[in-house]
């Protein structure tokens, strides 16, 4: 990571945990094209990082992200096609790059989660949200297409295709109850104890094997579409395989034996 950044605060709260805080409070933490260029460089740094062994991400103040800034917004129909093409798969390959980290990304939503917000939670493996928070597609509320930066893939997956299809062709807003009760947040936590809530899922994923963390989240984003039950098991016998050749294995088995805590190497 190349920061300090003018949009993200970076901080390590606890052993093994990154903290990334959205740093726009005056504008709900609203999405700006150089928001977008210092979540790719972040993404690349955390990529080498063996000291990150997981990720949290919120916003600062009553926000977690409103999506694009309106500024930035209405620069967009004065470009090209081309240039607006480029833009797209640059601005969302930003969200790609966190979806695909090696480290579990959880989101602590502790406000408005709007359009690229919305996408950007659901980037996350795991979320949290405050009783403030809130959800919408925003962007077919514009005169855009519901399906902007992965939201398209995710939502479906999370929520299944019917409530998908719902929250994207309407935009409203899904408070955090709701969230919870559709499975789109994993569970509403009281906003004083969102932050620790949250450190205390990644103190749990930073305590377990870091290549064993890495493969699990692989395996599941590879066989949420498996074609069929012989697939995904292929693909899970060639991570245990793998597994097994490391250290961490034998290092894990070795502290149950003795009844202590294991030390696990850095990825």
């Amino acid at each position: 990571m190349s920061g300090p950044y003018r949009t993200l605060d970076i901080a390590r709260p606890r052993d093994g945990v990154v903290l990334v805080t959205l740093n726009r409070p005056d504008q709900l933490n609203a999405i700006t094209f150089e928001m977008f260029d210092e979540l790719h460089d972040l993404c690349g740094g955390l990529m080498g990082d063996a000291d990150a062994r997981a990720v949290v991400i919120t916003g600062r103040g009553r926000g977690f992200c409103s999506g694009l800034d309106l500024d930035e917004a209405f620069t967009l129909p004065d470009m090209s096609a081309h240039e607006m093409m480029l833009g797209q798969q640059h601005w969302a390959g930003a969200f790609i790059k966190l979806h695909e980290l090696p480290q579990p990304v959880i989101a602590a939503v502790n406000g408005a989660a709007a359009g690229g917000g919305l996408g950007l939670a659901l980037a996350a493996d795991i979320r949290l949200a405050s009783p403030e928070a809130r959800f919408n597609a925003a962007f077919v509320r514009i005169g855009l297409s519901a399906g902007d930066v992965g939201v398209s893939w995710s939502l479906p997956r999370v929520i299944g295709m019917g409530r998908a299809a719902e929250m994207m062709m309407t935009g409203r807003f899904y408070g955090a109850e709701e969230a919870e009760r559709i499975g789109l947040v994993n569970r509403v936590v009281p906003a004083e104890d969102l932050l620790d809530e949250a450190f205390a899922i990644a103190g749990q994923i930073a305590s377990n094997s870091p290549f064993g963390i890495t493969l699990t989240k692989r395996v599941l984003n590879a066989n949420v579409d498996a074609g069929s039950l012989t697939q995904a098991v292929e693909v899970e016998n060639r991570g245990q395989t793998l597994a097994t050749r490391g250290a961490d294995f034998r290092e894990a088995l070795e502290a149950f034996r003795a009844k202590r805590a294991p030390q696990f190497t850095a990825r």
